[in-house]
C-alpha cells in the first residue's frame, strides 16, 4: 500500500520493507535536479529527521524520514541519472529503501485520496 506525508513524500509498504520517493507534485515544484544529498545504507532515523536534501533548478526540499526504522538500499540509479526523481519520481525516481521501521506510524499517514485532496487545497 502506498501512503503520503504533508512534506510530499510517498511511501510504499510490500512486506518488511518501504520505499521512499517524493510525490510528482514536489518533483513539479523543483524543476531539473542540480544535486541531491541522501542518507546512507544502514542509517537509523526516527520519524522526522533530515534525512537528506533535493536541491533543484526552480527550489529545494529538504527531505524527512518519514518512518523511524534503518535505511536499507539507496537508488544507485538516481545517483547517476538525477533526472529520474523529475521524470519518474513515483517509479524508477525512488529515493531510498527502509526496514526495521515502526508500522504504527503509518498510521498518521494520508492515502492517496486524502493527499490528493491536500494538493489541491494548496
Amino acid at each position: 500500500m502506498r501512503y503520503f506525508t504533508e512534506e510530499h513524500e510517498y511511501v510504499d509498504v510490500v512486506g518488511e520493507e518501504a520505499t521512499v520517493g517524493i510525490t510528482e507534485y514536489a518533483a513539479n515544484l523543483l524543476g531539473d535536479i542540480a544535486d541531491l544529498d541522501l542518507p546512507e545504507e544502514g542509517d537509523d532515523f526516527i520519524i522526522g529527521d533530515s534525512v537528506g536534501t533535493l536541491e533543484g533548478e526552480d527550489s529545494d526540499l529538504p527531505l524527512v524520514s518519514p518512518l523511524s526504522g534503518s535505511v536499507s538500499q539507496i537508488n544507485d540509479q538516481i545517483l547517476e541519472e538525477p533526472e529520474l526523481i523529475v521524470e519518474s519520481p513515483e517509479e524508477k525516481g525512488w529515493l531510498f529503501k527502509m526496514t526495521d521501521f515502526d508500522s504504527s506510524e503509518l498510521d498518521d499517514m494520508m492515502t492517496e485520496d486524502e493527499y490528493r485532496k491536500m494538493v489541491d487545497a494548496l
